[in-house]
């Protein structure tokens, strides 16, 4: 008998998923459908039915599923995930961690285990208490935690006593030496569990749904595989896993050397093959302004994507990135997807989410939200609040996935400029001629402006992976302005080829490459090539 693994990949955009013949490794079926967040377990289904309906398999006849995801990877680089606080204990210097507080204490033990400094018990306690409100979640990282744990052990009994959320001792999740990079893991591992609580109560909802009965694991950053009940409290080691697909897929080419390029809506992933291999960072990866002990694909991620919200600021700068929205073109059938264009297009327009309506009289944001789709100056407006508060307000309402954030998008400028018709182009059409009025210039020319800062965007993170992956620098900051100079340019050539995956890459890629110097290609089922990828390091 025939047997199969589905693979899926969960993204910010999109939700793909594929049927492989295990005997082959030849995909038989494939489907691409929304991520609805607020209902994760309606996209799974979604995609697990288009699969099921195009196949014809028997479902007796699917062994395995294997799960992809990059959710993980795209909170942190949007700054969303729970709010996290870090009690850093022991003599070390300060460093920052982009969480709501890292608090430093006394206490802390050498490096053969002895107590250096009582633990400040009291200070623990007094902070928590002024935190309890703010939070989601607590990381506690002790200097040389590894060789004893007792001063992390008691500060997570004191804050159980207290505030009894989730903790995560770094002991736990790291034991090598780097203080900050075992206080980053250790909170990368609180900020992003419910997030994964959330998507593997997803995952199994949709599978009760669709009657599918087989083992089902996630694939983590470094490529190998933990069982779907192991997910949530190594939530951590998920935060590369879309990544280690991508180079899953890109080894499967028989190309011994090339980087591999995911294009999604949210976020533009590499990674590089070698030797026909994919290539692990075994110091650990970074994302963002994150750098961690997670062994993972050696990659990097950068907040640039087909969903990549425009912003327009009051000097008529414009910005891109790192946070998504809906497009304009693809927001049918999202609330306030009808109802509101102009000048306020600078901003993002924020809807109410149906299903939260009845919590609206007691939140005067929401309340206000109830009045119908609007803008943070609206809400001011209507409710008083402004300045950090309301920001901390509507992040926390994103987060907690009450609202629905819609804008103008890459996306918009590709229907604007006929490069796509997947969704509304009148829609775009319209936004495009707001804000491209707003800067003199008409819709075409906005929109192929758009494009190429797009493009910019991933050119320089290709350059600066390069460099930080061969050189251990990280010239981010050069490189973005190395053509702003008055007299001097910098061009860069790229001496190994491309592979592009995901939806977006056609329409980017190949100009990218061309600037480089390059050749790009998209191999079959490209566009759903983290799902390749997940079936493929599920078999492995």
């Amino acid at each position: 008998m025939p047997e199969y693994i589905i693979g899926i990949d969960t993204g910010g955009t999109c939700t793909d998923a594929i049927l492989l013949d295990i005997a082959d490794r030849s995909v038989v079926a494939s489907a691409k459908v929304a991520t609805i967040h607020h209902r994760l377990a309606d996209s799974i289904g979604n995609a697990l039915n288009c699969l099921l309906e195009k196949s014809a398999v028997n479902k007796d006849d699917i062994s395995s599923l294997s799960l992809s995801t990059t959710l993980a990877t795209n909170a942190v680089i949007e700054n969303k995930g729970a709010r996290v606080a870090a009690f850093i204990i022991g003599y070390v210097k300060h460093f920052r961690l982009p969480i709501t507080a890292t608090i430093f204490v006394k206490g802390g033990h050498g490096i053969s285990g002895e107590e250096e400094e009582a633990l400040d018990i009291d200070n623990i306690v007094d902070t928590i208490q002024g935190l309890r409100n703010d939070v989601d979640a607590y990381a506690i990282c002790s200097a040389m935690s590894m060789t004893n744990p007792s001063h992390e052990l008691v500060t997570e009994k004191a804050i159980s006593m207290l505030d009894p959320k989730p903790v995560f001792c770094s002991h736990r999740v790291s034991q090598h030496t780097g203080m900050q990079e075992r206080a980053a893991t250790a909170a990368l591992h609180a900020k992003l569990m419910p997030l994964m609580q959330d998507f593997i109560a997803g995952v199994q909802t949709a599978l009760l749904k669709t009657d599918i009965h087989c083992p089902v694991t996630l694939i983590t950053g470094n490529g190998t595989r933990i069982s779907m009940e192991d997910t949530v409290e190594q939530a951590g080691i998920t935060i590369a896993s879309g990544p280690a697909c991508t180079a899953g897929f890109g080894a499967a080419q028989d190309i011994d050397l090339a980087l591999v390029v995911d294009v999604g809506g949210t976020t533009t992933d590499i990674a590089m093959i070698e030797d026909g291999e994919m290539v692990i960072s075994s110091n650990g990866c970074q994302i963002g302004r994150w750098q961690t002990h997670v062994e993972a694909v050696d990659m990097f991620t950068g907040g640039i994507g087909g969903d990549s919200h425009v912003q327009l600021d009051a000097t008529g700068k414009i910005s891109l990135g790192p946070g998504r929205v809906i497009p304009l073109s693809m927001a049918s059938g999202f609330p306030g997807s009808d109802s509101w264009l102009g000048a306020e297009l600078k901003s993002k327009c924020i809807s109410l989410l149906p299903e939260f309506d009845h919590l609206k009289e007691d939140d005067p944001v929401l309340y206000a939200l109830g009045a119908g789709p609007s803008t943070a100056d609206s809400i001011r407006q209507r409710t008083g609040f402004s300045g950090v508060p309301l920001e901390k307000r509507l992040e926390q309402l994103s987060r907690n996935q009450r609202i629905i954030e819609t804008g103008f998008t890459p996306t918009d400028a590709l229907h604007v400029l006929g490069e796509t018709d997947i969704g509304d182009r009148a829609k775009a059409e319209e936004g495009a001629t707001v804000l491209g009025a707003l800067l003199d210039m008409d819709k075409i020319s906005f929109c192929e402006k758009i494009i190429s800062m797009t493009e910019d965007r991933i050119e320089n993170l290709l350059i600066d992976y390069v460099i930080h992956r061969y050189w251990g620098k990280s010239l981010t900051g050069f490189i973005a302005t190395r053509n702003d100079h008055p007299v001097l340019g910098v061009t860069f050539s790229m001496k190994i080829p491309l592979i592009g995956i995901g939806a977006a890459a056609p329409y980017f890629l190949p100009r990218v490459a061309a600037r480089l110097g390059t050749s790009v290609t998209f191999p079959e089922n490209a566009a759903v090539g983290n799902g390749v990828g997940a079936a493929l390091l599920g078999l492995s």
